[in-house]
């Protein structure tokens, strides 16, 4: 699976349209703060934050080729999880993303805060190689940053270290974070479902704007041997612009990521 920034481009799609006026009034460059998980919770759920990752997207757009720059951030958190015959290894991961707010007239330019979940799981699928037989399965009200929002769960097959595993993944809709917006993801084997559902719920509902940008761990799967082999994904052209539709492009600035295979 590539490891792909996820909704990487998002943040600059919106802009395109308004650019000359972007440039006039300097607001051609938007950056968003990284949020993550309160740190009680996130040792009570056994995850562990790994990295904080920018993710920049430049877009040269409009008739005078106006340059403007969105830089996100994904804070990503991962466990070790039994995998059946597989044995332990790091196939639990939760991801919280910020994106700007980017507002002109009052108007929100940022597709993100009207995206569904199911737009954001096309998203998903979209950027990463791998990922089969989605499934939308069942939704549920939850809490972040004390603001209600929908948080969907779909079931897929997900390929680990080249074999298929069945996955649940939760995706919640986007919700205000200070000046951004902000949308978790988390991604587990069907096969600690009862424990990870629970835990992933845990983790959406302690997401902070706080974040302790130092506890980063940095080792993103490097817990067993047989992890982190698999770096084929970069022969392809790290840190490519980002194409016009917002998917793709391997903007990874920290090569201590996870190559574990499930949304790494």
């Amino acid at each position: 699976m590539n490891r792909r920034t996820v909704i990487a481009g998002l943040g600059a799609t919106g802009l395109a349209g308004l650019s000359g006026c972007l440039g006039l009034i300097g607001m051609a460059e938007h950056e968003s703060s990284p949020a993550g998980v309160e740190t009680g919770v996130r040792e009570e759920t056994g995850y562990e934050q790994t990295v904080i990752e920018s993710l920049p997207v430049e877009r040269d757009v409009g008739p005078t080729n106006e340059t403007v720059t969105v830089t996100n951030h994904m804070t990503k958190h991962e466990k070790s999880v039994d995998m059946g015959l597989l044995g332990s290894r790091r196939g639990a991961i939760f991801n919280v993303l910020t994106t700007p707010q980017v507002s002109i007239f009052g108007k929100e330019l940022n597709p993100v805060e009207e995206m569904s979940t199911q737009e954001l799981m096309d998203l998903v699928r979209s950027n990463y190689d791998g990922i089969d037989n989605i499934s939308h399965d069942e939704d549920s009200d939850i809490t972040i940053l004390e603001q209600s929002t929908t948080q969907s769960q779909f079931t897929a097959d997900a390929e680990f270290d080249g074999e298929d595993v069945p996955v649940n993944i939760s995706i919640t809709e986007a919700v205000e974070a200070d000046e951004d917006l902000l949308v978790t993801i988390g991604v587990y084997p069907e096969y600690v479902e009862r424990q990870e559902k629970p835990n992933v719920s845990a983790l959406t509902e302690a997401v902070t704007t706080d974040v302790d940008e130092g506890a980063s761990s940095g080792d993103g799967g490097s817990d067993d041997g047989n992890e982190g082999t698999d770096d084929s994904e970069n022969t392809d052209g790290s840190n490519d612009t980002q194409s016009d539709d917002g998917s793709g492009g391997d903007n990874e600035t920290d090569g201590n990521e996870s190559d574990d295979g499930i949304l790494g």
